[in-house]
């Protein structure tokens, strides 16, 4: 049964990107680049971008994991934005992109199995056409941000898991990932918590 997770680093402060993010600014905000460091690093990650070496440690088997179950992801359109030029024409999703933005564009497609969708009914209406692409290929949804379509897919009621990787370290600003209120009936139970090289795991399996 294919499967809605997000998933997603964040500082112990609640941010998951620092302050002055944008277009030629600072892509994750001043100091953001502290929350992925951990999975640069990685052994998966590293591969997936045509390198070699990296960590082989329990976050390892995690995104291991994660990726090799994604059939399909949803992302927003400031991290479209923020990525497009440095991922160029081998960006690391290898799977259909559904992009949740205001502004249309025409779809992309890529050599290396990765296309882009731009989709500008919602959140909701990305996770459903993505949950329907991830089906046909027999894997899960990854829902991989930013902040606000993380948060905005828990606010809709699309996701089935909630994943945090809480790395300790202090923003003092920036993007909350939740920033918008969230209906306080929504339950989430944790299933699994999990420590490797600087970052905690966190899996929180949400309730109907």
């Amino acid at each position: 049964m294919t499967q809605v997770i997000a998933d997603i680093s964040v500082s112990l402060d609640g941010f998951v990107a620092g302050p002055d993010d944008g277009p030629g600014r600072h892509p994750l905000g001043v100091g953001g680049e502290r929350l992925h460091r951990w999975l640069f690093g990685l052994a998966t990650w590293r591969a997936r971008a045509g390198q070699e070496g990296g960590d082989r440690g329990a976050g390892d088997d995690i995104m291991g994991e994660y990726f090799a179950r994604t059939g399909a992801a949803v992302i927003g359109r400031r991290m479209y934005d923020h990525g497009e030029k440095a991922w160029g024409e081998e960006p690391p999703f290898h799977v259909p992109v559904f992009v949740v933005t205001h502004r249309p564009r025409p779809s992309r497609r890529l050599s290396d199995g990765t296309s882009f969708e731009f989709v500008t009914a919602g959140v909701a209406a990305a996770v459903a056409q993505a949950v329907a692409e991830a089906r046909a290929r027999g894997g899960d949804v990854a829902v991989m941000g930013g902040g606000q379509i993380v948060s905005g897919a828990l606010a809709a009621g699309v996701l089935d898991e909630l994943r945090l990787h809480v790395v300790p370290v202090l923003l003092g600003g920036g993007r909350p990932l939740f920033a918008q209120p969230l209906h306080p009936a929504r339950v989430l139970e944790t299933t699994r918590a999990e420590m490797s090289s600087g970052v905690t795991h966190m899996f929180h399996r949400v309730l109907p």
